[in-house]
Parts: C-alpha cells; structure tokens; sequence
C-alpha cells in the first residue's frame, strides 16, 4: 500500500466520522467540529489521490491550500452565528421543539 492510500483511506475514515457526527449531534460546537473534521478528511483524499507515480501533482494541492483557507472562513462565520443564536435564545442545540 502506497503513502498515497493511507492518506485516502484515512481521509475517508475522518470524512465518515464527520458525516456521522454531523448527522447524530445536536450541540452546534460539536457539529461545526464534526464538519471541520469531515474537510479534513476530503482534504487527505484530495492529497492522497494527487499521488501517482511517485509524482505529485501540484492542482489538487492547491485545490487543498484553497479549500483550508476557505474552511477557516466558514468556519469563523458558523462561530459567529452559534453565538449570536446562543445569545438570542439562550440555547446551543438545534432542535425542532422549543422547550421554553
């Protein structure tokens, strides 16, 4: 097995844990983690899959490069809406039925 193959594999284990945890919690923080972790995991597949021959090709790393510095941005903006939800409501879970 190729260095290339544990990166893509191990990138598709983070992206199964982040799709798992984005589906299953309720917490905000938790899911912007689990989401983060999911871009991390396409992240490694992206560099693992740009791997042949020895080779690197240079497109789907800066395609990665580009992808972090976006997942930053969303992610300070997915903060900044938790918290103004916490601060309007008082709750930091996303649930259907208001409990108040």
């Amino acid at each position: 097995m190729t260095s290339g193959m544990v990166f893509a594999a191990t990138g598709a284990v983070l992206f199964a844990m982040g799709v798992a945890g984005v589906v299953l919690l309720d917490h905000l923080m938790r899911r912007i983690l689990a989401f983060n972790l999911m871009g991390s995991g396409a992240f490694l597949v992206l560099v693992g899959t740009a791997q042949r021959d020895g080779s690197v090709d240079p497109v789907p790393q800066a395609m990665v490069l580009t992808g972090i510095v976006v997942a930053v941005a969303a992610t300070a903006l997915a903060i900044t809406l938790a918290r103004r939800l916490y601060t309007l409501s008082g709750r930091t879970e996303l649930s259907g039925t208001d409990d108040d």
